[in-house]
C-alpha cells in the first residue's frame, strides 16, 4: 500500500472515531440527569446539595455550632448562623415581611409555637418526625422538639445540705432565703416557661405575687443559666434556679463542682418539676425552602437527634436515644402536666406579666 492511500485511509478512521465519540456523548447529559432523580426520590441519600441556609438560634452556640458544621460538612450545604439569644423570635417577627431566616432552633417551645399562632412558621411531614411523640411537636409538625430539661434547683454542697434546701418553687418567695440564691432576668427562655407554668397551675396573681417576692429575696439576676452555675459552683450563693442539664455542666468542671440538685415539687399534692424543651422550627416563606426541608430530615437522623441533646447534657425526646450518663429521664421524676404547645399561646401575655410584676426582661 503506497503512503498517499495509508495517509487517506487513517483520516477516514479518525473521522468515523469522531463521529462516534460525538454521538455517544449525546446521550451522556440524559442518562446523568436521569440518576439523580432516582436518587432524590430515594431521601436521605439525596441530601448532597448546594447553596446557603439561613439558621436563625435562641440556643448557646456551643450546643449548636458542631451540629450546624457536621450538617455543611455531611451535605455540602454552606450554613449561615445567626446566634440571637431571646431576641431570635423578635428578629424572625420583625422580618415577617421580608424573610431572611430558614430555621429557627429554639430553647424554648413556648416560642416556637407562638410564631406557628402568629403564622411565621410552616408545616411539613419530614421523614423520620414518627420518632417524636406528638405531644412534642406541633399538629402541623411546623416545629417538634429534640430535647428537654427541667427546672431544678442547683445547689453548694460546701455551704447548704440537701435537707436544708427548699423542695418547692413556692419557697423561693419566703424572706429566710433572701440572698442566698440566684435566679436569670425575665426575658430568660427558661424563665418565661416556667412563669407560664405557674400562671397555669396557679393563676396571674399569685404567679405575679411570687414574681415580685423571688425578684426581692434573690441574691443576684443574671444574665443566663451558665452565670448563675458558675457563681453557685464558686460558693457566691448557696443555690440558683436553672434548668437541670447546667447542673450536669457544672459536675463536668475540674473545680468548683461539690453541687447536688433538688428535683422540686414531687411530694404528694404538689404540681411536680416544671419541664421545656429544645427543638427547631421551618420559618415560612424562607429564602432556602428546599434546604431547610433537608435539614429537618437531617436533624431527625438518630445520630443527629443525638447530637443535638448531647452537646448540652439534654435528655432526648426520643425515648430510643439513651440520655446522657448520670441524666435523669422524664420518666424518673413527677412533672407538670402542662402541654408544652400550651406555652406558645401565653407566650407574649407571661412576658408583659413577668414585666409588670417588677423582673426586668433584659438586664
Amino acid at each position: 500500500m503506497n503512503k498517499g492511500l495509508k495517509l487517506l485511509l487513517f483520516g477516514l478512521m479518525a473521522m468515523a472515531l469522531f463521529v462516534i465519540a460525538a454521538c455517544g456523548g449525546a446521550d451522556e447529559p440524559a442518562t446523568s440527569e436521569e440518576e439523580p432523580a432516582e436518587q432524590a426520590e430515594d431521601g436521605a441519600e439525596a441530601t448532597e446539595a448546594s447553596g446557603e441556609l439561613v439558621v436563625y438560634s435562641s440556643r448557646n452556640e456551643n450546643f449548636v455550632d458542631a451540629l450546624l458544621n457536621k450538617f455543611q460538612e455531611e451535605t455540602g450545604i454552606t450554613v449561615q448562623a445567626l446566634h440571637a439569644g431571646d431576641n431570635a423570635v423578635n428578629r424572625i417577627k420583625e422580618e415577617a415581611n421580608n424573610v431572611q431566616a430558614d430555621i429557627f432552633i429554639s430553647n424554648d417551645i413556648g416560642a416556637l409555637e407562638h410564631l406557628r399562632l402568629e403564622g411565621l412558621l410552616e408545616g411539613s411531614e419530614p421523614e423520620g418526625i414518627e420518632s417524636i411523640d406528638e405531644l412534642y411537636r406541633a399538629e402541623d409538625n411546623s416545629w417538634f422538639a429534640l430535647s428537654a430539661r427541667t427546672r431544678v434547683l442547683m445547689y453548694n454542697k460546701d455551704l447548704i445540705t440537701e435537707e436544708e434546701m427548699p423542695k418547692s418553687i413556692v419557697e423561693l418567695a419566703d424572706p429566710k432565703w433572701k440572698g442566698q440564691f440566684a435566679i436569670t432576668r425575665g426575658g430568660n427562655g427558661g424563665m418565661i416557661g416556667h412563669v407560664s407554668a405557674l400562671r397555669n397551675e396557679w393563676g396571674d396573681e399569685k404567679t405575679a405575687e411570687w414574681i415580685a417576692a423571688v425578684k426581692d429575696n434573690a441574691g443576684a439576676i443574671l444574665e443566663g443559666h451558665g452565670d448563675i452555675r458558675r457563681a453557685v459552683g464558686a460558693g457566691e450563693f448557696a443555690f440558683g434556679l436553672v434548668n437541670n442539664y447546667y447542673y450536669h455542666q457544672q459536675l463536668q468542671e475540674p473545680t468548683d463542682n461539690n453541687v447536688g440538685v433538688i428535683y422540686p415539687d414531687q411530694a404528694e399534692g404538689e404540681m411536680g418539676a416544671v419541664v421545656n424543651a429544645a427543638g427547631v422550627g421551618k420559618v415560612s416563606g424562607g429564602p432556602n425552602a428546599e434546604n431547610a426541608q433537608i435539614f429537618l430530615e437531617w436533624i431527625l437522623q438518630p445520630e443527629n437527634q443525638r447530637e443535638f441533646s448531647f452537646e448540652s447534657l439534654e435528655v432526648p425526646i426520643n425515648p430510643d436515644i439513651e440520655a446522657p450518663e448520670g441524666a435523669a429521664t422524664i420518666s424518673d421524676y413527677k412533672t407538670h402536666d402542662m402541654p408544652l404547645s400550651e406555652l406558645g399561646k401565653v407566650w407574649e401575655d407571661t412576658r408583659q406579666l413577668i414585666e409588670e410584676a417588677g423582673l426586668d426582661l433584659d438586664l
